[in-house]
């Protein structure tokens, strides 16, 4: 079952996705990519070709080690994320080979159903309660939201308190018997940090997420007495040794490595088995494609410390093409009391509308992230 060919395709509305074809006639799905950097990491996958073509498609460990240390300069979101996507598609490729899911391959399934959470709002959210309202009519228990928009190094205790009755307006709505996430997403930095999580914890948020970047770990061991809230990080680490340093510090309750940022689901089932040794529970975060929320969910339903899964159903990035616009079995992700059912198919469990795929790979998309500027002209954390 060697691998035959390799097929890439950016489509909207940020998304790359990757098929690779065997020699028996089997093929998988894979999603490498980083946000508005589709192109490079496109480059990365199709530089690694040569290691791929005329490889047995089943000997995913190895091609895994080989791509990762075959190359002098490794790690890092391009990389990393090409990587991902390769091994995502192998990993579908064997399950089928083998008609089973890839959880069963790693081991067997730990739960029958997984917590899942939705995004609510953009940005600079102003309509939050209503997208609060709704995300529980679609059958989320548990809803996460940015904390705030832009934010100075030192900034006024004004914009905290607003953004505070923000984030208070939507907990109100949901009550206390639902999950509550808040993202600080890096743009909040040490000095105010501290303020806004101690602000912020009469809420009992369900987690706070990257209340400084995750290159400056050392910052979050101090952290932690401003809350009781657990914290999670993890989406801009793109290995095992990036997690090593963070598990040292003893200083984070949840991570939430991207199964198409780091290394794919043969590096995060090291990451979650290294997570669980220090007791800190597993969330994969995901605001990407349909092929990455399958992996993250195989994941998910191997590892006993996953305690919830990110899902970008509706967020507010996927403007004109959502995530269940790629699939023919949509229904694998429907959400019920808060949860979504164990897949049952083989591979990643998903079935993805080829033709669509191929019809929106015609149009394409230059997705870009935007750049913001504090008051004063300089550039700020988006």
């Amino acid at each position: 079952m060697n691998i035959e060919k390799i097929e890439l395709f950016k489509v909207p509305p940020r998304w790359l996705f990757l098929k690779i074809t065997t020699s028996s006639g089997i093929a998988g799905w894979g999603e490498p990519v980083v946000e508005g950097k589709a192109d490079t990491v496109k480059a990365a996958v199709q530089e690694m070709e040569p290691y791929l073509v005329g490889r047995d498609a089943r000997q995913i460990e190895d091609i895994w080690q080989v791509l990762y240390r075959g190359g002098f300069y490794r790690g890092g979101p391009v990389l990393m994320s090409a990587i991902s996507g390769i091994d995502q598609a192998l990993w579908d490729i064997k399950g089928k080979a083998l008609g089973v899911p890839v959880y069963e391959l790693l081991g067997g399934a730990v739960r029958d159903k997984m917590k899942i959470y939705g995004w609510i709002g953009g940005d600079k959210p102003s309509h939050v309660v209503e997208a609060a309202r709704k995300r529980v009519s679609d059958g989320f228990h548990a809803v996460k939201l940015n904390a705030c928009a832009e934010m100075e190094w030192i900034d006024s205790p004004q914009k905290v308190e607003e953004a505070v009755k923000v984030i208070a307006s939507v907990r109100e709505v949901i009550g206390y018997d639902k999950g509550l996430g808040i993202d600080f997403h890096g743009r909040v930095h040490k000095g105010m940090a501290k303020l806004f999580m101690k602000e912020l914890d009469y809420l009992r948020p369900m987690f706070i997420e990257e209340p400084v970047l995750a290159e400056n770990l050392e910052a979050f061991a101090g952290l932690t007495k401003y809350t009781t809230a657990p914290i999670a990080t993890g989406e801009r680490m793109f290995s095992r040794w990036d997690f090593k340093r963070l598990f040292e510090l003893g200083a984070v309750d949840i991570i939430q490595p991207d199964l198409s940022h780091a290394g794919g689901i043969t590096e995060v089932k090291k990451i979650a088995a290294m997570a669980e040794a220090y007791d800190v529970a597993l969330a994969p975060h995901c605001p990407l494609g349909p092929v990455s929320l399958a992996a993250a969910l195989q994941i998910d339903f191997n590892c006993v410390n996953a305690c919830i899964q990110e899902s970008s159903i509706g967020i507010h990035y996927n403007e004109g093409t959502d995530l269940l616009d790629y699939l023919l079995n949509p229904e694998v992700f429907d959400i019920k009391d808060g949860y979504v059912a164990r897949p049952g198919l083989p591979g990643l469990g998903i079935e993805i509308d080829e033709e669509k795929v191929r019809e929106m790979a015609k149009i394409g998309h230059d997705w870009k992230n935007p750049v913001w500027r504090n008051a004063d002209g300089s550039v700020t954390e988006w």
